[in-house]
This record gives C-alpha cells, structure tokens and sequence, in this order.
C-alpha cells in the first residue's frame, strides 16, 4: 500500500545573487512571473497534487526580507477594506476567492547555506515518518495537470522515490544531478544509480533533474550524516543514491515546459511564454 503524500518542502532561502539589485530586499521566489510571484506557483500546484501542508525552509541571515513571502499568504487586511472601499470588485474577489489558501504553512530556517540535501534535511522534524513533496520555485512548470500531480499518479502505482526529469545538452550536464538508468520507456526511467554534477562526457546519461522530487523520509537518514559532495555542500542528489538498491527509484519526463527561473533568460522566457496564455495579454 503506498502512503500518500500531504506534505511538501519548498526550500527558499537562497540569496538570488544573479537578480541583483531586485533581490537585495526582495527574497527571489517573491520575483513575478507576469502578476504571480514565484512561490505561488509552486504553492498552487503543490494544492492541486493534494497536498495540505506546506513547509517553507528559509535563510535565518534573511529572516526580514523571508517574511515577506510569509506575509504573502497571510490575510492582508487593509488592502482588502481598501479595496472594497473603491469599489474594486474583481480584484476584492481574486483575493478571497482564488488566492492560494493552504491548510497549514510553516517555517523554518537554514541557518547556514549548505547545500539543498541540509535544506531538506531542516524540515526533518516538521515532515516526520511519512513521504513528502519538494519543490524549487526556481524551477516554474507550464503543465496541465500540473507537474507534481503528474509525479502523484505515477507514485500511486510504483511507491517509491521519484524525480521530475528532462534531456539536457552535453555541455550542461555538470550543473544537475544525472540519472544512470537501467529502464526506459521514454516516459518513465527507472534509475540504478545518481551522479551529482558530472563532467561533460563523462556523464551515464543526459536525463537531468529538475526542481520537483517525491521522497521517503528514508532520505533523512542519509541526510543526517550531514556528508559533503560536490561543491563541498550537502547534497540531496548523493542521499537519494544512497537509498537505491533498496527503495524504487523512477525519474519521470513531465508532459510540459519548465522554465529556469533561476536564470535572467529563463526568467523572461517564463514571462513571455505565461503571458501568451492569457487572453487579456
């Protein structure tokens, strides 16, 4: 029987360095992409894959401006009574009626930049012995069904671990974790082994992951050894290779685009590409 998934972790507590000067106050996942910010994005699809509980892991050293996405889900009173005072029905209504409203939303903090596994590995007690979600904002899907919900169903039949994955060039596959694959039906790859961050050509494959995981708390085990890989950081990717063998591994190519929003070009392309969609734009 699998267990289902009600939790999810959305680490953002990194410094969004390459958006300089906008980042300087305002946290990165706070970025909009035409009229939503990054983190409501994830938000929502984590909301439309069944998920009730979000886990926000922020940076202590950012506490201030990390409120920010805190306040952000918060009930914002005053607009609200301005808005209703000048009349503005339509926007009063996107508010209250199809404004994000998760069950629970908690915080932590990363109090040192360590890597993404000693992320993840901060929201340890708030996730406890059951599996869970993680999600990038930096990594915005254009899916219908959405990205995670697409990981849902599959989950459902294998159990398991499961990873979003996508083809990358050669050349870029130092900048992900890579997939060594033993099956694959072009849609669904069952993993025998991860590589964190492999030189170009010397790479098992070119399926790359991407910001959007299905984990078992097994994970934590492997993250509590707080062992350091490439780059020197706590790596999600090296625990996740620790558990094969005895866990189900599968990483999953989603039936849409991802954009880098980590990137300034991916983050214009998203623009563009979420403002086509809309009839108003």
């Amino acid at each position: 029987m699998v267990k289902a998934v009600t939790k999810a972790v959305f680490p953002v507590a990194g410094l969004g360095t390459r958006f300089l000067p906008a980042t300087k106050v305002l946290p990165k996942e706070m970025l909009p992409v035409v009229d939503k910010p990054l983190i409501q994005y994830a938000v929502e699809e984590a909301l439309d894959a069944g998920i009730n509980e979000m886990i926000m892991i922020t940076s202590l050293n950012q506490s201030s401006g990390k409120n920010l996405i805190e306040s952000h889900f918060q009930t914002a009173e005053e607009l609200e009574a301005t808005l209703l005072q000048r009349g503005k029905t339509a926007e009063l209504n996107f508010l209250r009626d199809d404004f994000p409203n998760p069950q629970k939303i908690s915080f932590t903090h990363q109090d040192e930049p360590l890597g993404l596994g000693h992320a993840v590995w901060c929201a340890k007690d708030l996730v406890g012995d059951e599996p869970f979600a993680v999600l990038l904002p930096d990594d915005l899907m254009q899916a219908k069904p959405g990205c995670l919900k697409q990981m849902m169903d599959v989950y459902n039949n294998t159990g398991g671990n499961i990873v979003a994955i996508e083809e990358v060039a050669e050349e870029l596959t130092g900048r992900y974790g890579i997939l060594d694959v033993d099956e694959d039906d072009g849609r669904l790859a069952r993993a025998r082994g991860l590589v964190e961050k492999p030189a170009a050509g010397e790479a098992p494959s070119r399926l790359a992951i991407i910001g959007r995981y299905i984990l078992q708390p097994e994970v934590f085990h492997h993250l509590d050894k707080k062992m350091t890989g490439a780059g020197g950081e706590i790596q999600l990717t090296d625990a996740l290779a620790a558990m094969l063998g005895g866990i189900p591994f599968h990483g999953l190519r989603i039936d849409g685009r991802r954009f880098d929003c980590g990137s300034k070009r991916g983050f214009v392309e998203a623009n563009s590409a979420f403002a086509a969609e809309r009839s108003d734009l």
